[in-house]
């Protein structure tokens, strides 16, 4: 839609408006007033007052929104979005961890016992089925 009135906002122009009587939203770069919608929403005014303040394309995209449901929101533009004006996206830094040592004395006899316990006990039990039942064939 090309008309004289479309305006070029910044995110935080857009950010302002986040009620019920003043809602704007950033879709795909634009902005649109969908306040005078809020009531006919069909999934409540409540979703469309969530995605205020930033850049609501997935949520829409989400939802699956019907061709008329896309047609529909040229009435509610007002303008686009200064692309500088959004926050940098933020890059994944990994938490720091102590790097493994394995000559940890204390982590390898945990790791020796966790071995040896149960082979201790398989032994002792084998031994006590063993001479229980010698011990029954005797008397």
């Amino acid at each position: 839609m090309t008309t004289s009135q479309e305006k070029l906002y910044t995110l935080a122009d857009v950010t302002v408006h986040n009620t019920a009587n003043d809602c704007w939203l950033t879709i795909d770069g634009k902005v649109y007033d969908v306040t005078k919608f809020l009531e006919e929403h069909p999934g409540g005014d409540e979703v469309l007052l969530s995605a205020t303040g930033k850049d609501a394309t997935d949520d829409f995209e989400d939802v699956g929104h019907s061709s008329s449901a896309r047609n529909m929101m040229q009435d509610y533009y007002v303008g686009d979005v200064d692309p500088a004006s959004f926050p940098s996206k933020p890059t994944f830094t990994p938490a720091k961890q102590p790097t493994y040592n394995p000559d940890k004395s204390s982590e390898f006899l945990i790791k020796i016992l966790q071995f040896l316990v149960p082979l201790a006990i398989l032994g002792l039990a084998v031994a006590v089925r063993f001479l229980t039942k010698n011990d029954s064939i005797s008397t």
